[in-house]
């Protein structure tokens, strides 16, 4: 009925617009989601044996973890927390290397929950819920 091109290309026009118009803490908590997505299609990709999709999946959550949410640190702050971050943010993708490597379905899951927390974390100091608050 549609054609799957004509789709994807809207849908990367969508994504396009939404990440020029993202505040630095909304193209965070994308980075976490797209994360978070991808390791979920790398568990059923593994679950169905399907090792090209399942190896491309984790290679898409590595690359946001290592390139989008541990290059995004500030290194000139030396906080105890970035350090932290940083350490476990390389955790994971060993983490995930070795989930490749060994289809280990609980090292998905793990990172996984990880991101997830970081995530939670990260959505209690959404900068704009205290303008929301503010305005009611």
């Amino acid at each position: 009925m549609y054609n799957r091109a004509g789709v994807n290309a809207y849908a990367q026009v969508g994504l396009e617009s939404a990440v020029l118009s993202a505040s630095p803490y909304q193209l965070v908590a994308m980075l976490f989601e797209g994360a978070i997505s991808a390791l979920k299609k790398a568990t059923i990709l593994m679950e169905q044996g399907e090792i090209t999709g399942k190896g491309q999946a984790i290679s898409k959550a590595i690359n946001i973890i290592a390139n989008g949410l541990q290059a995004g640190f500030d290194h000139s702050v030396n906080s105890e927390l970035t350090g932290n971050l940083d350490s476990l943010y390389n955790y994971m993708v060993r983490r995930l290397l070795e989930a490749n490597l060994r289809n280990d379905q609980d090292a998905l899951a793990e990172v996984q929950r990880l991101l997830e927390d970081i995530a939670d974390a990260w959505k209690q100091i959404n900068p704009s819920a205290g303008l929301t608050q503010d305005m009611q």
